[in-house]
Formats: C-alpha cells, sequence, structure tokens
C-alpha cells in the first residue's frame, strides 16, 4: 500500500492557486486556527464588559502564535512526518514561526504592561506549550491528544476571559473544560484521519471523518457568531474602548 505523508491535497487546502500559495494556506490549518480563535472569542463574551479591541488583539495574537508559529514549529520539529517539507524550507518555516511570535508576543506585552497584568501567565503557558507540543521536548510528554486540548482548546478560552477582565472565574474555568473536549474529540478525529489518507485506505471511512472534522470547525464558528449576536443584541455590554 502506497503511502503519501503530503497534505497538500487536504480538504482546508485551496485546490487553486501557485503552490506557495496553496502551501502557507495549509499550513496555516484555518479550519483549526479558527477554532481556537473562537475559543478566545467565546472567553471574552462571559465578561461583563466586553473591550471589543482586546476582543481582536487576541484573536490576531493567536492567529500569529497559533496559526503561524505554532504550525512553523510542529512542520520544523516533526520527528517522523513533515508534510510540508517538499514545498517549503526550513529556513522559511524558521521565518514564519519568528514573525509571528515576535509580532504576536509584542501586541501582548502591550496589553500586560498597560492593561492585562495577568495575561502574561497565559502567554507563558501557551509559549511553553508550543515549544514543548510541537517540538517533542522532554521526550515528548507534551505531545499528546490530552497536552493540545489543553494548550489550544483550555487555554484560550480562559485567555479570552482575562484579557477582558484581568481576574479568573468559574465560569470561564467551566467552559474551558468544554472547548479542551471538542478540541480533545478534533484532534482524536483528525490524526485518524491523517493515517488513513497517508496510507489511501478505507475511503469511506476517510470521508466520514473528514464531514466530521468538517461540522465541528464549521460548527464552532457558527456558535462563536451566534454567541456574539446574542450577546450583542442582550446586554448591550460592549465597549469599542480598553
Amino acid at each position: 500500500m502506497s503511502k503519501d505523508d503530503s497534505r497538500i491535497n487536504e480538504w482546508f487546502v485551496p485546490k487553486f492557486g501557485p503552490i506557495k500559495f496553496r502551501v502557507l494556506i495549509g499550513l496555516l490549518f484555518l479550519p483549526y486556527t479558527s477554532m481556537s480563535i473562537c475559543f478566545t472569542v467565546l472567553g471574552g463574551l462571559l465578561s461583563p464588559v466586553i473591550h471589543l479591541d482586546r476582543l481582536f488583539a487576541l484573536a490576531v495574537i493567536y492567529f500569529l502564535a497559533l496559526g503561524l508559529g505554532a504550525h512553523a514549529a510542529d512542520a520544523l520539529g516533526s520527528k517522523r512526518i513533515r508534510p510540508w517539507a517538499n514545498y517549503i524550507t526550513k529556513r522559511e518555516l524558521k521565518l514564519l514561526l519568528i514573525l509571528g511570535l515576535v509580532i504576536a508576543y509584542t501586541i501582548g506585552l502591550y496589553y500586560i504592561v498597560n492593561y492585562v497584568p495577568f495575561l502574561a501567565l497565559i502567554a507563558i503557558s501557551e509559549g511553553f506549550f508550543l515549544f514543548a507540543y510541537n517540538f517533542e521536548l522532554f521526550g515528548g510528554f507534551f505531545h499528546n491528544n490530552f497536552w493540545f486540548a489543553i494548550s489550544w482548546g483550555a487555554i484560550p478560552l480562559l485567555a479570552g476571559f482575562v484579557m477582558q477582565t484581568d481576574s479568573i472565574a468559574i465560569s470561564a474555568i467551566m467552559l474551558s473544560f468544554l472547548t479542551g473536549c471538542v478540541s480533545y474529540i478534533e484532534i482524536r478525529l483528525s490524526r485518524e484521519y491523517k493515517a488513513l489518507k497517508r496510507t489511501k485506505a478505507l475511503i469511506t471511512k476517510q470521508n466520514r471523518l473528514e464531514i466530521s472534522l468538517k461540522a465541528i470547525s464549521l460548527g464552532t464558528i457558527a456558535v462563536t457568531i451566534a454567541s456574539v449576536i446574542v450577546s450583542y443584541i442582550c446586554s448591550g455590554h460592549i465597549s469599542l474602548s480598553t
């Protein structure tokens, strides 16, 4: 049975445009990156007062740190399979990693210094997981589904609440369990889908898994959009200023 370690033909990679463009968009894993960004928004919506600039800033931070930085790190740090190796060089990946993290942490530092000191704990935690998970540090101890769910499911929700309030609350902790579970389900299905996609086996099961992954990511986005609309209509506690 032939194997294909590339992910260039997966559903979240555009079928059009130059190969470098397709690879860059694929490297961002936009459906899954969007889920983490949605979790930050949901966390922010728990706040009594919502600062739109902080909501937007945190979304940008996670897009850069996770979408660019973490996924570039994953492509660099993988000890077994490097799905983008034939299309993007290590130098290019390092540039994406550095660029994403420098801009993300610069934005974060601004808010930490001026408004949200507690966000520093989130920044340190996510930075640790970014390197420990993607570069399989400590013998790969953190490179598993559980820690993925913690770092990109539970913590983003808490980050969203902390960004708004500079504090933590039971409601945020409880909802973070839910977003962590959603991320856990997503990564389990994704790993199985990747394995089948590489071996080109069980096409029917591949299709079912792909549908499930689309449903989870698009469902998360839909729930977040609906939550923003309901929050705006029903509460009116959205502020344009910091």
